[in-house]
């Protein structure tokens, strides 16, 4: 994950931290000042990031991360440098004093050095000192290499923005935002539009199906693997630069070039309900979950129980495809429809001690075959409930791998400049005490969208659950 995160992710960060652990320990070495804690109320203004700000973050980090009793300090500091130099290069203002402290792996001796050498060098380029504090704290987090550690911050708003505006190109693709921060390994070639939201993409009459061959005039994919320059399909607002893509309309063979520019757009109502239900085929539920939020899980069974009155349900398809995030007790109590008496995993220390998620066996069992549709943008709770299922055998997966990316439930630390610094604190592993991050959980039967079923408006994943159901199982 990123250090910067859209605002989506600060409402969320926010609804998980009280399912994360517990509260911080505090650091050895810290200063006054430099202590963290849980966020208390309304996110406030954000103020300008300083040294001090980044000296908060250094200790919370040490104090708070799953193994910040046990690495290596200097790595942090060298990451925060190594980025700081790197933007005074490319503002063509690198400076000859701009040379690395020595370390020493004292922790509270390394800070001293950095915060001298980093004040230093922000003296001379006081117009820089804003960018430079962000780039540093950046890398500092990204040094942690780990999904669910990230610095987040409020996304500056438009007088015209409201919670039911798309901000964007109006397009989704089957490489979505989620795998740009920093998850593009998992990514398989062609890119291609799955749905068009609207906003400038609905203007420009693009549709699904349609392959982006390039974007600013870089490819994609380069020898199959993913190239950064898919992250300006989903920019960040207020981030509004053009953006040039060539594409490719296989139905036709149809090339052409265009500009489209993000902006604000109206969505579609029905797409910000997170959970939305259907009955197909007369006798089985379809229950589309978009975010593991609170309450989602009663809301999904209240959906079934709709459903099901005054027939009999030959089963449930669970759609968790784009779920990228949310509480590991929603994803658990969904669960617990299915069974009980179960883990559904596990939270390990870096010194190996771990806590077992057990199902809630207050909730009532529905006794129903389940297929859940999974994709690469099923992460975080949406791989704790997918792993679960599958290693428990409570159904099957349908679609493709997981993201992996569900190193650990994350905590959410005030920063003094108001912003956001979220660290998890164990490490998640699934019932058969198996590791997912990074690896994702595998479908039961893969299958695949291509691009010639998005512009046909075919969901071959739908196809081969609902045949499951009708089979043996």
């Amino acid at each position: 994950m990123t250090a910067r995160i859209a605002a989506a992710g600060l409402a969320l960060l926010l609804a998980t931290a009280c399912t994360a652990p517990a509260p911080p320990r505090g650091a050895s070495g810290t200063t006054a000042g430099t202590v963290c804690a849980p966020p208390q109320g309304p996110p406030e203004v954000e103020t300008p990031t300083t040294i001090d700000v980044i000296e908060q973050a250094y200790f919370c980090v040490l104090g708070n991360y799953y193994s910040g009793a046990t690495l290596d300090a200097r790595a942090l500091l060298t990451a925060g440098f190594t980025a700081l130099t790197q933007e005074l290069d490319r503002d063509g203002r690198d400076l000859p004093g701009a040379a690395m402290p020595v370390l020493t792996g004292d922790r509270k001796t390394d800070w001293a050095a950095f915060k001298t050498a980093y004040q230093k060098i922000t003296d001379q380029v006081p117009d820089l000192r804003d960018r430079l504090a962000v780039v540093t704290l950046e890398a500092i987090v990204a040094a942690l290499g780990d999904d669910q550690a990230g610095w987040t911050h409020d996304v500056k708003q438009s007088p015209d923005y409201y919670d039911g505006d798309g901000y964007g190109l109006g397009l989704a693709a089957n490489v979505d935002a989620s795998q740009t921060d920093g998850n593009l390994g998992v990514a398989v070639p062609p890119l291609f539009i799955t749905t068009v939201l609207g906003g400038a993409a609905r203007a420009a009459g693009l549709r699904p199906g349609d392959i982006i061959e390039s974007i600013n005039g870089s490819a994609p994919f380069i020898d199959g693997r993913a190239t950064p320059a898919i992250a300006a399909l989903y920019p960040r607002y207020p981030e509004a630069r053009p953006v040039r893509l060539r594409l490719l309309r296989q139905s036709t063979g149809r090339r052409w070039s265009m500009t489209l520019k993000p902006g604000l757009y109206q969505r579609d109502p029905t797409d910000l309900r997170v959970v939305r239900s259907k009955l197909l085929n007369d006798d089985i539920a379809y229950v589309r979950v978009t975010e593991f939020v609170p309450d989602s899980a009663d809301r999904v069974l209240r959906a079934i129980s709709s459903l099901r009155k005054g027939r009999t349900l030959s089963g449930v398809v669970l759609d968790l495809r784009g779920n990228s995030d949310g509480s590991p007790v929603e994803a658990t109590r969904l669960l617990s429809a299915f069974v009980h008496g179960k883990v559904t995993a596990y939270h390990c220390t870096v010194a190996g001690t771990c806590a077992a998620s057990r199902t809630d066996d207050t909730v009532q069992l529905l006794n129903l075959p389940l297929m859940v549709l999974t994709d690469r943008g099923c992460a975080s709770a949406c791989e704790h409930f997918s792993s679960a299922v599958k290693d428990l055998r409570l159904g099957r997966l349908v679609g493709t791998r997981t993201a992996g990316v569900i190193s650990g439930p994350a905590q959410a630390y005030r920063l003094r400049d108001n912003t956001l610094l979220s660290l998890p604190a164990t490490h998640h592993l699934g019932p058969n005490r198996e590791v997912i991050d990074r690896i994702g959980v595998p479908p039961d039967h893969y299958v695949p969208l291509r691009p010639e079923d998005a512009a046909a408006g075919r969901d071959p994943a739908m196809a081969k659950a609902l045949t499951l159901l009708k089979g043996p199982l």
